[in-house]
């Protein structure tokens, strides 16, 4: 991580080297946080106890299972009807059957769930980037909690397809930036080490491999790109994090172990920066969408909603003696059911009413991750509140977009998105548009000479202007922190410089200059001012190598504009955002929308699938001459759909400084160097030029 700051030659603007910071081994001494990956080896997790020889024991004896029942009637009443329902899923139904034979002692669900998971010990066994881990986690549930059910020779063959299943993937999934180590594969090799610990001759040896890979190799990839709580791999998160937590929670009742201790800068922040991942309104069902981050996004209702709520209440019930985790619990009862119905034993088991609820609507309003480098804003707890959510981190791994400077603004409904559709991995649609920068709202440059090579192993024939996909792999992915440490110059791509919240405002600044090609760009920052309730000023200073290559701003707004007093107007149910371009002085407007919404350069690349609402307009707005560095200063403006109009901003001098006055607001930005001064009611203020955590200096109380 690079703080740097920019001289002017000509009009130019070249980073400073003399006055740079020297780039650091970890990417957080900015957060004053560098401790966090500078530590020494850390020990195997240290067991309190040894692991119990009576079952069941994954989830607590027999008798703790039994209590639950009683502290939690009606979610168990649930869970009992899902274990009697026809037609229910596998996952669902075998830990339901399971959980109502180890605390009913019903035989004859037992024994359902017994040849429910025979059919994956005598089916083939599955090897690679599928759910081997999910299959031997619910063989292993069903094996602990029926364990009376199954008869010896069910049970040996169920340690030899465990067996097999795991050496036939020592080589699946070994990424550890990617959601693969913790879902598809290690979650359930440990609960099947564990259900099987003293029976199967090889369990305990499985488990050891395990755990000397998450102390060597994952949990410092969690504190490293996961910081802060939010994760580099974006959205991913959502469809993983549950089953490893599940994992934690069982190596906690087995032997005692915590897991949570080998990574704190990210699970100590992760339940409150989930909460921050969530759009205000509570939606389909009472669940909550999490906002897009990379690839998937949740636009269209699902279960990994549920997901999302079970592992913020695992984290609180872990934590339920910090304050700040008290709070989630507060934002966590406002969706207080899981939101599909057979996910009642998601509510028996996590929903803990008993841990103090703390006061929510006075809770702070941002929190920054900077292990991903991403800020997260609103304006209120209020469920009508405007959120906001910006991206300026380095590359780690697969599942992340060519997007470092893209923001999102909510109100009412998302107003500026995420462009594009996942609707497959590698597609045309997807490697040409949907994870290029072209889909987001950030800058373009235009070489016509600059060419991608293959992302995702898919065929990129589309020149976009955007940022350069230039890594080994082609996925632009890293096996773990070692390698990503070796070749950080390549992976090391964008740096926070500023961050800030005043109550009344919240400032925040990135450099985003080394994700492009430095054949086309010398500089690219940004710096946003959110003036709450909703307002936006965002000032962009952009060098080019060359005058003739083109810029472009883009805003992805999620339904095309109309226009009113010269501001282009997004209405989207009952939210709307106005758009003021207020530099450049003769600004090139374009509207991209309809069938051309997906072409660029002379090329097609429409997706195959539609995965939900997505934004139907691509706003680009340009230089009308052609120079080499170019301001773009913006104001949006976040409101209701019943409000008709906005008070106009004004812009004046370009130089060494560029000014805004809004209403009571004067905002001034530095044009040499990331700086500049806000005046409010009367009092004038400069910019920060430091990243400033309240949750970190917490910490650091807590440290000493």
């Amino acid at each position: 991580m690079v703080l740097c700051e920019y001289s002017q030659q000509g009009n130019r603007m070249i980073p400073n080297v003399a006055s740079t910071r020297l780039h650091l081994m970890t990417r957080l001494v900015t957060c004053c946080l560098c401790w966090v990956i500078f530590v020494p080896p850390r020990p195997a997790p240290a067991a309190t106890h040894p692991v119990p020889k009576e079952h069941p024991r994954l989830l607590g004896s027999r008798q703790e299972l039994k209590d639950l029942a009683k502290e939690r009637p009606q979610a168990y009443q649930r869970v009992v009807a899902v274990a009697r329902q026809a037609g229910v899923d596998d996952y669902s139904a075998m830990i339901s059957m399971a959980l109502v034979c180890a605390i009913d002692g019903d035989k004859s669900l037992g024994q359902a769930a017994v040849e429910r998971a025979m059919k994956y010990v005598s089916g083939p066994i599955r090897v690679g980037h599928t759910t081997f881990g999910t299959d031997l986690a619910l063989c292993a549930l069903v094996y602990d909690l029926c364990y009376d059910g199954w008869t010896a020779e069910q049970r040996r063959k169920c340690w030899e397809y465990m067996d097999k299943t795991i050496e036939a993937n020592v080589q699946s999934e070994t990424h550890v930036f990617h959601n693969g180590w913790y879902g598809y594969k290690n979650w359930g090799i440990g609960l099947a080490c564990y259900a099987t610990y003293y029976e199967n001759p090889r369990a305990q040896e499985f488990l050891r491999v395990l755990q000397e890979d998450w102390r060597t190799r994952a949990a410092p990839a969690l504190e490293l790109a996961g910081a802060g709580g939010g994760w580099a791999e974006g959205y991913y998160i959502n469809y993983f994090l549950y089953e490893w937590l599940f994992f934690c929670e069982v190596a906690r009742h087995c032997e005692g172990v915590d897991y949570y201790a080998d990574a704190p800068q990210f699970f100590r922040h992760r339940a409150i920066a989930s909460m921050f991942e969530a759009y205000p309104g509570i939606g389909e069902y009472g669940s909550r969408r999490a906002i897009p981050m990379g690839d998937g996004g949740g636009r269209l209702f699902g279960g990994d909603r549920d997901k999302v709520l079970s592992a913020r209440r695992i984290l609180v019930n872990h934590f339920r003696d910090d304050p700040e985790h008290q709070v989630v619990h507060a934002f966590n009862e406002t969706t207080p059911r899981s939101s599909v119905g057979t996910y009642a034993y998601k509510d028996f088991l996590w929903r803990d009413t008993t841990v103090t609820q703390g006061d929510l609507s006075h809770f702070r309003l941002s929190h920054l991750s900077p292990g991903p480098g991403y800020v997260y804003a609103r304006s209120s707890w209020d469920e009508d509140a405007t959120y906001f959510f910006f991206k300026c981190g380095d590359r780690f791994t697969a599942h992340q977009h060519l997007d470092v400077g893209h923001f999102l603004i909510y109100q009412y409904d998302e107003l500026a998105g995420d462009g594009g559709h996942y609707d497959e991995f590698g597609t045309p649609h997807d490697v040409n548009y949907h994870l290029r920068t072209i889909a987001h709202s950030t800058i373009l440059v235009h070489d016509p000479c600059e060419t991608w090579p293959g992302i995702r192993a898919g065929t990129v024939t589309g020149n976009d202007g955007g940022q350069h996909h230039n890594w080994p792999h082609h996925n632009g992915a890293v096996a773990d922190p070692a390698q990503w440490l070796r070749e950080r110059k390549l992976y090391d791509i964008a740096d926070l410089l500023a961050f800030e919240d005043t109550g009344a405002y919240v400032y925040v600044a990135g450099d985003c200059t080394r994700a492009y090609s430095p054949q086309k760009l010398s500089c690219f920052t940004r710096q946003i001012v959110f003036l709450r309730p909703g307002t936006f000023v965002i000032f962009d200073r952009v060098c080019a190598t060359k005058p003739e290559f083109k810029k472009t701003w883009l805003l992805q707004a999620v339904k095309p504009p109309t226009t009113a007093r010269n501001h282009l107007v997004v209405t989207n149910g009952k939210g709307r955002l106005f758009i003021q371009t207020l530099l450049p002085e003769n600004p090139l407007v374009h509207l991209v929308t309809g069938a051309d919404l997906y072409t660029y350069g002379g090329h097609s690349y429409p997706p195959a699938k539609n995965t939900g609402p997505a934004p139907e307009c691509r706003i680009e707005i340009s230089p009308d001459e052609p120079q080499a560095t170019d301001y773009f200063l913006h104001v949006l403006t976040a409101t209701s759909a019943a409000v008709a109009d906005v008070e106009s901003a004004t812009a004046t001098g370009v130089g060494r400084q560029a000014q805004v006055k809004l209403g009571a607001a004067t905002i001034v930005f530095t044009t040499d160097k990331v700086g500049g001064s806000i005046e409010l009611a009367g009092r004038r203020t400069n910019l920060t030029e430091t990243v400033a955590l309240p949750y970190a200096q917490r910490n650091r109380r807590s440290r000493t």
